[in-house]
């Protein structure tokens, strides 16, 4: 077998290497060396799971390769060049030299493996190693009597495997991988139970498996609405695993596998779907016995607190009942105290409002508000209140009871009008309807609608105004944005008309040094507009190089031949008087403008 690739697989850079590498074999020959016998080649380790790599070792013991050992090519292993070590040891002045060469060998399935005998030429003669035996595991597979571990497994991890009707049972669904993205968790079977809420877990490193893992958790809650033995899972999570994979080796070139770079990792992302082993909760129900009249449902370790207001009534007014259950269960399964036997009131339903204290929502204040009316004015209190749960850790019912409350019930105001009345002549019945109104009483003058008013027909004119004004305004920037020159044009002619205004004043100051660095800025300015050039770069030069060609008349360019002159004599010989300056301001300002009327 060749080991020189096809010319259109070589790598570009291949010649270099080749040249270095026969610089390194021929240094190896130069400094005589003595080399052993023996050319071996091993794996380490021999069995891998899939995703990991094995190192490939060649060694040379008192050999001279002339070139690279051919590797075979597997189906379905990647084997790539991973770098050279060369050990030299002194004997009694004698040196002796061992290469190993390394390679990186990964496999895209699962399986065993045969290396074959791979063949090198030393000396002049071919020699091979003996064949070699690679086993991949699955990922998730661990090797009998090995110390291999799955890259990534799931696990259901309830606090309790037994617990009560009602009782919230907290549980974890703990995802260890080593190296993943990606991941998705699956809402967990739970069938017989009321899944709560979902509070993810902070990321720790952990042991498990006789490997270190990343733990990813998930803490939840489940509340069991029937008894019995009740399945809870499995657990499911999608995820991709970035599985490393060896870089492809290009064959038949010794210097390209020599020198390819071993450390750029490089991944492959394989999905894999990871299932909890399910777990099995057994669920008690309730006593039976000793149930208290109070009970309603409530399974958790409660407190139990109420409040009535107002206190002092009217026949007929209402009276709140704020009740206020807090500590740790199913909240939302908790009802308000019974008051149904109630006599003597009207009840109304209850509100009521859950404030949970904790990410879980099993700790908090459940509010409730109930109204109730007396019916008489022989009620005296508001009868006493129970709360009754059952509590799980002690395996009984508790009740709470709050004492009764006195109220005060008077008569209404209307009621004692009709019992003074009652003693004079007899009480009219009692009617529903009421008898239409006379009298209208004072009548207020009814607007006209603001439809019929100019001002506010008018004041709808103002958002359309707006608009067109704001179109406008946008047209007129996009049109600036497509013509720079224009907004050059436009800057220009408003730095003339400043400059102008400035240079008569400096006429009249007779400061003849601004005068003329102002004019040659103008006429750079002007000039560097039309012939679309940088207004630095123009000098006098340019108006026998850039208009003169162009056609300019004979006029326009004494004039401003004259100007520039006018502005290098002032800088470097000035000899003309100030008081000339008021006459030439007209002859800038005529120049200025015949400037920016040329049609370039």
């Amino acid at each position: 077998m060749s080991n020189l690739p096809p010319k259109a697989n070589r790598n570009p850079g291949s010649a270099a290497r080749r040249a270095l590498v026969a610089l390194t074999l021929a240094w190896w020959l130069a400094v005589g060396v003595a080399w052993g016998d023996g050319f071996t080649a091993r794996l380490d380790p021999y069995t891998i799971r899939q995703g990991e790599s094995a190192q490939l070792v060649l060694s040379f013991a008192g050999s001279r390769p002339t070139t690279l050992p051919v590797i075979p090519n597997i189906p379905g292993l990647q084997i790539a060049f991973g770098g050279q070590m060369t050990s030299v040891t002194i004997d009694n002045g004698q040196q002796s030299v061992a290469l190993n060469l390394t390679y990186s060998v990964s496999a895209s399935q699962p399986g065993t493996y045969t290396i074959p005998a791979i063949k090198a030429t030393v000396d002049g003669r071919t020699v091979a190693s003996e064949p070699l035996t690679l086993r991949v595991l699955k990922p998730d597979e661990a090797a009998a009597g090995t110390s291999q571990s799955p890259a990534a497994f799931l696990k259901l991890a309830p606090t309790r495997t037994e617990v009560y009707l009602g009782e919230v049972l907290p549980l974890d669904v703990q995802l260890y991988y080593q190296n993943a993205q990606d991941i998705q968790l699956q809402p967990l079977p739970a069938e017989g139970f009321t899944s709560g809420k979902s509070v993810p877990l902070p990321q720790q490193q952990v042991m498990a498996s006789n490997a270190t893992y990343l733990l990813a958790a998930l803490r939840t809650t489940v509340v069991a609405s029937r008894w019995g033995d009740l399945k809870l899972g499995p657990a499911e999570c999608q995820l991709n695993l970035r599985i490393p994979v060896a870089r492809r080796r290009t064959r038949g070139s010794l210097l390209d596998d020599f020198f390819d770079d071993p450390f750029t990792a490089r991944y492959q992302l394989v999905p894999r779907k990871l299932t909890s082993d399910p777990q099995t909760i057994h669920v008690l129900p309730l006593p039976t016995n000793q149930v208290p009249p109070a009970f309603t449902g409530a399974v958790g370790d409660f407190t139990f607190e109420a409040a009535v207001s107002p206190t002092n009534i009217a026949i007929g007014e209402p009276v709140t009942l704020t009740l206020r259950v807090t500590g740790k269960g199913a909240l939302d399964n908790v009802a308000a105290p019974p008051i149904d036997q109630w006599t003597n009131f009207k009840i109304y339903p209850p509100t009521s409002q859950v404030e949970t204290t904790d990410p879980l929502g099993i700790e908090g204040t459940k509010t409730f508000q109930q109204v109730v009316v007396p019916e008489g004015l022989d009620v005296r209190e508001v009868p006493a209140l129970a709360f009754s749960y059952f509590d799980p850790a002690r395996r009984t019912y508790r009740t709470l009871t709050r004492p009764a409350v006195p109220i005060v019930v008077r008569p209404s105001s209307g009621s004692t009008v009709l019992a003074s009345a009652n003693a004079s002549s007899p009480a009219p019945p009692p009617t529903d309807i009421v008898g239409l109104k006379i009298r209208l009483g004072a009548l207020s003058a009814i607007a006209p609608p603001l439809v019929q008013n100019r001002w506010f027909l008018g004041l709808q004119l103002v958002p359309v105004l707006m608009w067109l004004t704001a179109v406008i305004w946008r047209q007129r920037q996009d049109h600036l944005a497509r013509n720079p020159h224009l907004v050059r044009r436009h800057a220009v002619a408003r730095k003339v008309r400043r400059g102008l205004a400035e240079l008569t004043r400096l006429a009249e100051t007779r400061d003849a040094n601004a005068f003329f660095a102002l004019t040659f800025r103008l006429l750079q300015e002007g000039l560097g507009e039309r012939l679309r050039l940088p207004a630095a770069s123009i000098t006098e030069a340019v108006l026998d190089e850039q208009l003169q060609p162009r056609g300019v008349a004979p006029e326009t360019l004494a004039i401003a031949h004259e100007l520039f002159q006018a502005c290098n004599q002032q800088r470097y010989a000035p000899t003309r008087t100030n008081a000339d300056l008021p006459a030439l301001v007209p002859k800038v300002e005529a120049a200025l403008l015949t400037i920016r009327q040329l049609k370039l």
